[in-house]
């Protein structure tokens, strides 16, 4: 079955009788990356860190296979990223990571949990601060930064990240307009630190692209929330790979910021609602939030407070922003479509079943390596 744009399943791609090849080592020199070294893996897919989905079981279990996990730390509270990290190195004694956001007002704290619990990444969904890159680095936790433009590749790479995620518009969450296509090659010929490409990717043809575009492997997000290891309830799933590739929006009505979901009743419900509803059910969920979390109100109204000055919020959009974590969690925890928002990757429309995230590594891998010979790329010389 071919891949067509469209809506539902049967303009799916179907993958599961692809065979799985091979572990242990990339099996091609092109494919021993410098971020292979860099992070302490055997292959060059890292798995993204997804709020309310990227859990211990789905980091440990990408990480065990060989490539890198990442936890999402973002949506714990201290004590649950503490037990987080202690459940993933439970389960696998391989490199792993973990995500968070700078702008909370206990960010100090867990970065000294990363830097004291001997967890070898740390990945940023925003910008972070120059001293906390030095800080992290001065304890052997390599630095990951996430970027849509040139301009922030290169503002992050003089703070000293180790690499860069170069996510183009086609990546799920919160993204911008440049396509992979064009972002990837303006990163890369930006920086001259390890470029991640981000978007747009799910097999071994897209890692063997980014390799040829300059880039030191991928990150998937999407494709590894689509795996029987993610922690996102079946009928969630469901919805993902029944999605076309034209059933995805990008939309600020959620939050104020631009963000990649599927649309969904839910959506059509937000972006029709006006700025009255819209900042009412903004405080909801909020408020709910710092139920949930146990996030003191002062604490809350600091976080809103740095956003406002450091990403030049209005009030209103610092209120939106809190929507957004309620509505992720109601879908992709509590399993409520009629309440939830999906965010996703386009690539949702070519995805059709659910491997295990070690299943899908290999897949990819080996997928790779028939690329790279069909091409006649590392073969040995006569």
């Amino acid at each position: 079955m071919t891949a067509e744009e469209g809506s539902g399943p049967a303009a799916k791609r179907v993958l599961s009788d692809r065979p799985v090849s091979g572990s242990g080592g990339s099996g091609n020199p092109v494919l021993r990356t410098r971020l292979c070294e860099l992070f302490g893996v055997d292959y060059p897919i890292v798995q993204t860190g997804m709020g309310w989905v990227a859990g211990p079981r789905l980091a440990s279990a990408t990480s065990e296979v060989g490539a890198l996990g990442i936890l999402a730390a973002a949506t714990m509270t201290i004590p649950q990223l503490k037990d987080a990290i202690s459940e993933v190195q439970s389960r696998t004694s391989k490199p792993f990571g973990v995500n968070i956001l700078t702008n909370q007002n206990d960010t100090d704290d867990r970065v000294d949990l990363i830097a004291s619990s001997g967890v070898k990444v740390a990945s940023f969904a925003q910008a972070p601060t120059a001293t906390i890159v030095r800080r992290l680095k001065d304890a052997g936790v390599v630095t990951v930064a996430t970027v849509g433009q040139r301009r922030h590749a290169e503002k992050v790479a003089g703070f000293g990240v180790d690499a860069v995620i170069a996510q183009g518009g086609e990546g799920g969450g919160h993204t911008g307009a440049i396509p992979t296509s064009l972002l990837l090659p303006s990163v890369v010929d930006a920086v001259g630190i390890p470029v991640i490409a981000a978007g747009g990717f799910f097999d071994g043809r897209g890692l063997v692209a980014a390799l040829a575009y300059g880039a030191e492997g991928i990150a998937m997000g999407t494709r590894f929330l689509l795996t029987s290891d993610s922690r996102v309830p079946d009928p969630v799933k469901r919805a993902y790979l029944d999605a076309g590739l034209l059933d995805t929006i990008v939309t600020d009505a959620i939050d104020g910021a631009p963000q990649r979901v599927i649309r969904t009743p839910v959506i059509d419900e937000i972006a029709k609602a006006g700025r009255v509803a819209a900042y009412t059910r903004a405080v909801r969920a909020a408020l709910a939030f710092r139920k949930l979390t146990g996030t003191r109100l002062s604490a809350l109204l600091r976080d809103g407070a740095a956003m406002k000055q450091n990403q030049e919020m209005s009030w209103s959009q610092v209120i939106m922003a809190a929507t957004a974590p309620m509505l992720t969690r109601a879908a992709m925890v509590e399993g409520r479509l009629d309440a939830g928002i999906l965010p996703t990757g386009q690539v949702t429309g070519l995805v059709g079943e659910l491997p295990s995230a070690g299943e899908l590594v290999e897949r990819v891998m080996g997928e790779a390596r028939a690329v790279l010979e069909r091409l006649g790329a590392g073969a040995p010389t006569v």
